[in-house]
């Protein structure tokens, strides 16, 4: 028999090991269940000897722990050194005090639960040899132990043998404790449930993080009336900059200069409407041809192109390059200075001018600040 067939023991080939057995526990399995040696193992793993025997005193002396040592036994069964088929026929049948044990599936989503709980102020496990199911009590000194939650035995277990809960008293009745590992076990759980749902809504719930809606008045498409339009405030780095306070609380950016770069913004949307939405709007940049279309004039909306066309020449070089890339491009002020080529820093004040000679261009005039007293 070669070494490729006295393949020891291993998760893979042990269809009822469930996936929350730690890997010590496994290693432990293929040593004292099947029979595998030491060496054997570390062979298969390409580790050293001494790694799986510590990995297997640690198991051993875990057992001294109720809900370890009942782990253990669901699975630590003689498997007879038999010719391979047999051998692979006697992996394949689940051991009957095995029948109740919980799937990954069950053991995570009862941790998420449990571990939570568990985290609480002076909250503790309490397993009763004589009872299937365990429960979570909240001992406060001075108080009687209030029951916050109550989990199966299997699942409590499972938590055992990860070491995520740990013995703090013996007795009639254990109890058990959080420890650092179930801390960091919860987290990474949480952070799954997050990514899963995240997944689950095609990615919404990651982009709805980095959204903040608002609403604004704009005509309807037919100029017939205003109608109120729900819209991302963190799209635009206009809407971001007007957020800025100055030393004494003023904003950086009034509302009639953001108004302006947002009209821009939809003239320049607008204009792209067609078939051949990809235009070279290069040429309004510093060193085109600044103020001249391509031939493509009778794709998009003329009139939206005339308004852009109108509105980059009013600001002339300089400006008109800034307005383009912020309002129009959407990119921010660190990107469209290294793109001009510009000092750092210096886009900031460039930008509120040609935003205050664009709401000139438009007609747009300030508000009028009201004064009380």
């Amino acid at each position: 028999m070669t070494a490729q067939e006295t393949t020891p023991v291993i998760r893979k080939e042990i269809p009822w090991i469930p996936e929350w057995l730690p890997e010590a526990a496994v290693v432990y399995l293929e040593h004292v269940a099947a029979g595998v040696s030491i060496r054997e193992i570390s062979r298969r793993r390409a580790c050293h000897p001494s790694t799986i025997s510590r990995q297997v005193r640690k198991i051993e002396g875990l057992r001294e722990d109720c809900l370890i040592d009942e782990a253990i036994a669901q699975f630590d069964r003689p498997i007879p050194q038999q010719s391979n088929s047999q051998t692979e026929q006697s992996l394949m049948q689940k051991p009957q005090n095995s029948a109740n044990t919980p799937d990954n599936e069950t053991v995570t989503r009862e941790a998420r639960r449990i571990l939570r709980r568990l985290c609480e102020k002076d909250a503790c496990l309490l397993v009763s040899p004589e009872m299937d199911m365990s429960a979570v009590f909240k001992c406060t000194a001075g108080e009687r132990p209030k029951r916050i939650a109550k989990v199966a035995r299997e699942v409590a277990r499972a938590f055992a043998v990860n070491e995520w809960i740990s013995c703090s008293h013996k007795g009639k009745v254990t109890k058990y404790v959080i420890t650092g590992v179930g801390r960091t076990a919860l987290k990474r759980l949480i952070e799954q449930e997050k990514e899963q749902k995240f997944q689950a809504e095609d990615g919404q719930a990651f982009q709805n993080q980095h959204r903040e809606f608002g609403e604004r008045v704009v005509m309807a498409y037919d100029s017939s009336k205003p109608q109120r339009v729900r819209y991302n405030l963190a799209e635009s780095p206009l809407t971001l900059l007007g957020r800025k306070r100055g030393k004494e609380g003023q904003a950086f950016l009034e509302a009639n200069l953001i108004e302006a770069g947002e009209r821009l913004r939809e003239d320049f949307e607008v204009a792209q409407i067609g078939p051949k939405v990809a235009q070279n709007w290069e040429s309004f940049l510093t060193g085109g041809q600044r103020g001249s279309f391509s031939n493509t004039r009778e794709t998009g909306s003329d009139a939206a192109r005339r308004r852009v066309e109108s509105a980059l020449e009013a600001l002339g070089p300089g400006l008109g390059d800034v307005a383009l890339r912020v309002c129009c491009y959407l990119e921010g002020l660190e990107r469209a200075e290294k793109r001009l080529n510009w000092s750092a820093r210096s886009g900031k004040v460039v930008l509120k001018i040609a935003l205050q000679r664009l709401a000139g261009h438009y007609g747009i005039m300030p508000t009028p600040v009201r004064h009380t007293g």
